[in-house]
């Protein structure tokens, strides 16, 4: 048995065992990070433009007494907004995993308490039967890692159009158990690239616990994304099909490749350059 670690390498998180710590794998977020992200400048022009004209006269007297930093103020506007989000989010993934397991939790701070209660109402309306959770989904074949929130089984009723539709009671008499992979979303809103990340997870090689023991990644029914946000909850069902979902993700694994390594080695160097010769004002300058 060898124990799973991660660290933070170049901002992005890379996982290893501990008995082979120089054969490291990128993360699947960071993987799906290599997505092309062009919604974002206008978010982050936009936040920023948000503070000022919110702010506008706590501003002019920033910048009468130190226009750098009120410069520096505005423009980390989105990222001080992300940071605590993930620091909301990371309690709340924490909640929830006690939750899950079975814990009996009181009422939580001001920030918490709305996703404590809506996630006690998830539990108590969907009636999933957790099998595994916060364990590591590791593949040698293409080289990555990842932690997935859950791994649950739901009672559904297939449809014969391919839908499920939710019968945790199995009030229909027709209702079966699926397996799905799992995932807490308690951002804004849940974006198609989680497909990829879910896909990630599920079509792994193994699964390795805590201790270090390991078994085969099983075969899903599906994947599940909870959203859930102070307001409430959906439970969204999300395709993990191998043959494109994962092949879209291979594909990001291979440009995480090029962008780390290859990139780096292809500019062999130069074989001749001219550096031009100066024009008559350049010497007189």
């Amino acid at each position: 048995m060898a124990k799973v670690q991660n660290d933070e390498k170049g901002g992005s998180r890379v996982y290893f065992r501990v008995v082979d710590p120089d054969r490291r794998y990128p993360s699947v977020t960071a993987t799906v990070d290599m997505l092309p992200k062009k919604f974002l400048m206008r978010w982050y022009a936009n936040m920023a433009a948000e503070l000022a004209l919110d702010s506008i006269d706590y501003l002019q007297r920033m910048v009468d007494r130190d226009r750098p930093g009120a410069k520096k103020w505005v423009a980390g506007a989105a990222w001080r907004y992300t940071n605590d989000r993930a620091g909301i989010g990371s309690k709340a993934h924490d909640l929830f995993e006690r939750m899950i397991r079975g814990q009996q939790i009181r009422r939580q701070s001001f920030d918490l308490e709305p996703y404590r209660a809506n996630f006690r109402n998830f539990l108590d309306t969907v009636k999933p039967v957790l099998v595994r959770a916060e364990d590591v989904a590791w593949s040698d074949t293409h080289q990555y890692a990842g932690s997935f929130d859950g791994w649950l089984r739901l009672r559904v009723i297939l449809e014969d159009d391919g839908t499920w539709t939710l019968d945790p009671d199995n009030v229909s008499g027709r209702a079966v158990w699926v397996d799905v992979i799992a995932d807490w979303k308690t951002s804004k809103s849940v974006w198609p690239s989680v497909a990829l990340q879910m896909s990630a997870y599920a079509h792994a090689d193994k699964i390795i616990d805590p201790d270090g023991t390991e078994e085969p990644m099983p075969d899903f029914d599906g994947a599940v994304v909870l959203h859930i946000t102070p307001d409430g909850w959906d439970l969204i069902r999300v395709r993990i099909d191998r043959d494109d979902v994962f092949a879209a993700f291979l594909h990001l694994r291979n440009t995480l490749d090029w962008e780390r390594a290859l990139s780096r080695t292809v500019l062999v160097g130069s074989l001749a350059k001219n550096k031009g010769a100066l024009t008559g004002t350049e010497r007189r300058g």
